[in-house]
Formats: structure tokens, C-alpha cells, sequence
């Protein structure tokens, strides 16, 4: 018998190689959190994430979900107890840029990818000659004035439930590449000169926003127009969509289940 856990994780990419454990570095968020959670348990613990994020992207709210036996030696004390020591014990032999904040005790088939019904991912970019200093490793550095109203407009065509194969960095995919994009906002964040746009979905595919935003900068630029992103859909064609934002500006806001 086994107990399962979610866990709610943050953390700053920058030095890491994704989210996904590789067999060829032990350099990823996963395989750190798998490392200290199997030490501790005595036994391989296998940590599943609501979804893969690349190398040198962030997470506010990164949700995953383990099982720990019953023999584990925690399991004596009671449940709130056991999962404050797990949190505790998690985050002492973390490194500083990854955090648990938050556990809890959830049923045995609940699985943090499978049953998440909504996404949020924030992509931030600095429009001014220099980033921030203590935000440079969380935004991209554009360094250019954009056009929001324009990137607000080509937003909107990319909202809905459509086949996004041209966005999509897999270009070997044979799955569905159909999603739902609730919303996409485009922001001008007070006080500054940074942009930052929200997406939020039932799903993304690999590099998805990533592209998005690649191509909503290119229409902010003035380098293609904003109706022209209802041609990229139709496509179905990664030639035809914008290149791929770099990694250090995107960041997985939420993820949601349906009781939450």
C-alpha cells in the first residue's frame, strides 16, 4: 500500500536542462526531486509533472504527483504531520532556485498530468534598451517597442479550439495536435517598459507558447500583420508560424484540476 501526494513546485530554469529527468544529465528538476524523495523513503520514488517544461523556463505553480509506501518511516506520525515533515525534509536538501510550496495528500489515481483540465503560462519581455538587473533571468530582453494593439488583435485569431500543428516544435508529432486556448492577454506591466502575455489552456504542445509569442512579436515588430496569424493556423505548417521565443521569458503560472 501507498500513499499518493501532489505537490505544488517553483522554480527558476535557468540552470536547468528541463523539467524531464535524461539519461544523460542529472541536471533537471524531476530528477533532483526524485533524488531527495527516494533518499528519504528508502525506496525509488518516480515523480510525475502536470507537463514538460524546456530547459532555461521557470515555474510559479508547477503541480506533480508521488507515492510513498506505507513502510516509510513518516507513516507512523499523522497525516498533517507526515506531510509537513515530507515538505520540510524536500526543501532542506533542495537547491536554492527549486521550492515545494505546497503538498497534500490526494486519492491513489489522481495523476497531476492526466486529470489537469487548465493551464497558465506568462511570457514576459522587456521592450527598453536593458532588463531589469534582478529580473533579467526571468524576462526576455527584446529591447524593442512592440505594437500591443496589433499582438492583441492576432491574439484573439489564435484563441478558440483549432489544430495547432503550426505551432508546434515537434514537427514528427502524430498525435492530435488539437487544443483549446481560452484566452491570451497582452499587458503592458505598470511602471515599466515590459510586456508580458498570458496564455491559458486545456493543453500546450512542446514549444507551443513559445511559438505563439515568437509570432506575436513579430507582429508587434511590424513584420507581418496581425490578420496574417489566421493563415498561419490554417497552414498547419511550423514554416509558417514566427521563430521561438528564447526560453528565459516563458514561466508555468497554474495549473488546475477540476475540483480546485
Amino acid at each position: 500500500m501507498s500513499q499518493n501526494y501532489k505537490i505544488t513546485i517553483q522554480y527558476e530554469g535557468t540552470r536547468y536542462d528541463g523539467w524531464q529527468k535524461q539519461g544523460n544529465t542529472d541536471n533537471t528538476i524531476q530528477g533532483k526531486l526524485e533524488h531527495i524523495l527516494s533518499r528519504m523513503a528508502g525506496v525509488p520514488v518516480e515523480v510525475h509533472g502536470s507537463g514538460r517544461t524546456d530547459a532555461g523556463v521557470h515555474a510559479m505553480g508547477q503541480t506533480a504527483n508521488f507515492h510513498l509506501p506505507d513502510t516509510w518511516q513518516g507513516a507512523c506520525s499523522g497525516e498533517e504531520k507526515r506531510t509537513a515533515s515530507i515538505m520540510e525534509y524536500v526543501n532542506r536538501y533542495l537547491p536554492e532556485d527549486i521550492a515545494i510550496t505546497a503538498i497534500k495528500p490526494v486519492p491513489e489515481r489522481f495523476h497531476s498530468r492526466y486529470n489537469a483540465v487548465k493551464k497558465t503560462y506568462l511570457y514576459r519581455i522587456e521592450t527598453g534598451q536593458k532588463r531589469d538587473v534582478f529580473a533579467r533571468r526571468v524576462q526576455y530582453g527584446l529591447g524593442k517597442s512592440l505594437d500591443t494593439e496589433a499582438m492583441e488583435r492576432a491574439a484573439q485569431l489564435l484563441c478558440g479550439t483549432h489544430d495547432y500543428r503550426s505551432f508546434c516544435g515537434n514537427r514528427k508529432m502524430k498525435k492530435s495536435t488539437v487544443r483549446t486556448v481560452e484566452s491570451i492577454t497582452v499587458r503592458q506591466e505598470p511602471g515599466g517598459s515590459v510586456i508580458s502575455l498570458s496564455f491559458v489552456g486545456d493543453g500546450f504542445l512542446q514549444n507551443m507558447v513559445r511559438i505563439m509569442t515568437g509570432t506575436l512579436i513579430e507582429v508587434g515588430l511590424g513584420e507581418r500583420s496581425w490578420q496574417s496569424v489566421r493563415q498561419v493556423l490554417e497552414a498547419k505548417d511550423r514554416q509558417a508560424a514566427g521563430a521561438t521565443a528564447p526560453a528565459e521569458g516563458l514561466c508555468l503560472a497554474e495549473v488546475q484540476y477540476q475540483k480546485e
